[in-house]
């Protein structure tokens, strides 16, 4: 049986866990924190990332912990409605598309790890600095300056580097990929308790990119102060901020956004008293990462953020990392030599997940509301149909969600996907 190491215990690196093990595997988990925490706001579980938690057999734990999407809106930053869809098995998927806390999910596959593999599976305080394989294994060095009485160096078959966005795996296999670029975009993350709005498990994406910037909101815990409220995510996107340290816990307050939105009229929120109530809110800048030409060399390869860091947008970062830890397990069983198991879990993922980093980078379906700007000269229409047919935004949806590997049941996408190549992606100059 291969002796094989992960490096990271974000949510990737526990579900690959979880992926291998039930393959029969008895993976290692060594991460760099001295305690895991439930740290983060929320993330967006798509239909095909809640069937990968469904067949680890967390279906029911993570229904616990999250909140059903049922229907995701798009409003120009007057408040006025460009397009809706259903979400998940209110769109005729298999499965949900649920909200959730990233700490909580976090948690959820950490106490998983735990009850089906040992204690012992994980160990905390420990960074991984450097490895060297050769024929035969892969030795690893840690700094276990946090942790001293865990090994400071140990020997593995395969390594799987799950160790996130500054990945110090991706760093030694290719040095030049830590060229990033800024995008000049900062996001501000915060979350709100609050009664529900809408259906109780909406996802409203407003404003537009020309103007005001724009925000995204949804529901990521239910009946969070016992009186039935929810907790409530949102994230602000602006342009033209400075750089900080691309780093997800960077602690902020509200006053530079807090009016931002002040011409967002719903009859259902006030967006702005939404984020002056925040209980918390983050910054974090938009650093763009070339896709990369390469994830596997030798015994050990790269997964999740380490292997396709990409922007927020799309909701598809951690989904795509659920499916990248079921294939690399089924790879590493069903082929022997652990070298070609590796490049053949490459083959079969890099290309489309790569597809999903570009888009990010052009706005993905978040698009469609700087077409209805643009159409509009920026001021509040009379008829949504006469500047954007519905017909026109559902193809570009459908183009979309294909592309992400969930085909909207019953939809038909473009005779032309080329046509949609300069609204999905972009390049950084």
């Amino acid at each position: 049986m291969l002796d094989i190491v992960i490096i990271g215990a974000g949510p990737a690196g526990l579900a690959t866990a979880l992926r291998l093990h039930q393959q029969g595997f008895r993976p290692r988990i060594f991460e760099a924190v001295p305690e895991i925490k439930p740290l983060g706001v929320g993330v967006d579980i798509k239909p095909y990332a809640v069937k990968e938690l469904t067949e680890l057999g967390l279906y029911d734990a993570f229904c616990a912990i999250s909140v059903e999407a049922k229907e995701s809106i798009f409003y120009t930053g007057y408040g006025q409605e460009i397009f809706g869809e259903h979400c998940g098995r209110h769109m005729g998927y298999e499965h949900d598309q649920r909200f959730v806390h990233r700490g909580h999910l976090q948690m959820m596959l950490y106490r998983a790890v735990e009850e089906r593999m040992g204690k012992e599976t994980i160990t905390t305080g420990s960074r991984c600095v450097q490895f060297e394989q050769d024929d035969n294994g892969v030795t690893l060095t840690f700094d276990t300056t946090h942790n001293p009485s865990a090994p400071k160096q140990v020997r593995a078959d395969v390594v799987i580097g799950v160790d996130g966005i500054r990945s110090v795996i991706r760093s030694q296999l290719m040095p030049e990929s830590q060229r990033t670029h800024f995008s000049g975009l900062t996001l501000y993350r915060g979350v709100t308790v609050m009664p529900p709005f809408k259906t109780g498990g909406s996802i409203l994406h407003i404003g537009d990119p020309i103007r005001q910037g724009t925000i995204i909101v949804y529901p990521i815990q239910d009946n969070v102060d016992g009186k039935g409220s929810q907790l409530v995510n949102w994230v602000v996107e602006q342009d033209e901020k400075p750089q900080t340290e691309e780093d997800w816990n960077q602690e902020t307050g509200v006053r530079d956004i807090e009016h931002i939105f002040d011409d967002c009229k719903l009859d259902f929120l006030d967006v702005s008293a939404m984020i002056r109530n925040a209980r918390e809110c983050y910054l974090f800048p938009l650093i763009d990462h070339d896709p990369l030409p390469q994830w596997s060399f030798g015994r050990v390869t790269l997964l999740g953020d380490a292997a396709h860091a990409m922007y927020p947008r799309g909701g598809n970062s951690v989904c795509q990392a659920f499916v990248d830890a079921r294939v690399i397990a089924e790879k590493l069983a069903s082929i022997t030599d652990p070298v070609a198991a590796l490049a053949a879990y490459e083959t079969e993922r890099r290309e489309q997940v790569n597809w999903l980093v570009k888009a990010s980078r052009g706005e993905g379906p978040e698009v469609v509301r700087r077409i209805v700007e643009e159409r509009s000269g920026g001021k509040p229409f009379d008829n949504i149909e006469a500047i954007f047919p519905h017909e026109e935004a559902l193809a570009i949806f459908s183009e979309y969600h294909a592309k992400a590997g969930m085909r909207i049941p019953g939809g038909k996408e473009s005779k032309d996907p080329a046509k949609y190549k300069s609204v999905f992606t972009a390049d950084v100059k």
